[in-house]
């Protein structure tokens, strides 16, 4: 069944938000705006509770959970001990006793102490009931790269959990969608793992903070076509959409045309959503940060081969980071996708 709820009137205000415009959209950093879908959702339901290290008074290390203790109190948000996994088990504990907690974990590469209570029990209690339990459980995990930072700060893990049946996974590539879809993620029934790409935090984007949202999963897993085109098809989330976007500006000046998509959801996968598009165009290159070899563009190419086989006109290509750790800041640019790096798999696409 599909509700419809409306944020509570007064969220654009909120937290020293910029001031809507005549067209009712707000200019807001995706940072603001994961702020602001949080605020919503605490307001909108009381059994919504957030958790994670430093997020209370400090507002996280992004401070994207700024303000929200002083406003709902410092038992709604929670500061936790430095212990990933006893945030997340705590926060199974409180979805059994009908809580939605929603987890922060500081960065990427400190989710893996909670690895376990992940993928051996968040996934599996509503299988393992047959369906008696859910655990509607949010857990947010900065990642990608972009800012500079040290080992184990700039991972992008999302394979390993969408490799998990029982989880969902996602990632906004906008400050709009990153003030719906972690609400959406909030009113799922099923744990979501919010992955928020850290180096896109900062820029800009139109929100309408008064768009309703559709539960419990509404528009969760759904792709979306963010440019049309008629030459390839760039596949891309997260932090990559930005880039796939600049790449087809690009492209547009040399008179190629290329169809760009947000995925939005890694898991479940929009396969309908790429394929319709590859039919029309033939072409297919997918953009993500991780690494290229078992990562999600390998899962596309399968699925894109399997439904789009008679229409491709080049094997499906992907452009991701190498079979390596994640290298030392100053090397990071020559790790992560560029423009010219999807510009040359597109040149291949079209010239194979």
């Amino acid at each position: 069944m599909t509700m419809t709820q409306t944020r509570p009137s007064g969220a654009a205000q909120a937290n020293g938000a910029a001031r809507a415009g005549d067209d009712g959209l707000t200019t807001l950093t995706m940072a603001k705006a994961i702020n602001l879908g949080l605020r919503a959702a605490l307001a909108a339901d009381p059994l919504v509770l957030l958790m994670g290290e430093d997020i209370g008074a400090l507002g996280g290390v992004f401070r994207v959970t700024d303000g929200l203790a002083a406003e709902f109190g410092t038992d709604r948000v929670v500061d936790t001990p430095l212990a990933e996994s006893g945030i997340v088990g705590t926060a199974i504990g409180l979805a059994m006793r009908g809580y939605r907690p929603v987890c922060e974990i500081q960065f990427d590469g400190f989710v893996f102490p909670a690895f376990d209570q992940i993928t051996t029990q968040l996934a599996k209690m509503h299988y393992r009931t047959r369906g008696k339990l859910s655990l509607p459980v949010v857990i947010r995990i900065p990642f990608g790269g972009g800012i500079g930072a040290v080992e184990h700060h700039s991972e992008s893990p999302e394979v390993l959990f969408a490799h998990t049946a029982g989880l969902r996974v996602v990632s906004p590539a906008s400050p709009a969608d990153a003030f719906t879809m972690i609400q959406e993620a909030i009113a799922s029934p099923d744990p979501v793992i919010f992955f928020e790409p850290k180096g896109r935090y900062w820029e800009k984007g139109q929100v309408d903070l008064g768009r309703p949202y559709a539960t419990p999963s509404g528009g969760l897993d759904r792709a979306r076509v963010v440019r049309r085109g008629t030459d390839a098809t760039v596949v891309a989330y997260g932090p990559t959409v930005h880039t796939a976007l600049k790449a087809a500006d690009a492209a547009a000046a040399e008179g190629r045309s290329l169809e760009v998509i947000d995925l939005r959801s890694i898991s479940p996968l929009d396969t309908d959503t790429v394929a319709e598009s590859v039919r029309r165009t033939g072409r297919c290159v997918v953009v993500h940060e991780a690494p290229v070899a078992f990562g999600t563009g390998g899962e596309i190419a399968a699925r894109i081969t399997e439904a789009c086989f008679y229409h491709l006109q080049a094997p499906v290509l992907r452009v991701g980071g190498f079979a390596t750790p994640y290298p030392i800041a100053r090397l990071e640019h020559e790790y992560l996708p560029s423009v010219d790096r999807v510009l040359d798999a597109v040149d291949r696409a079209v010239g194979f």
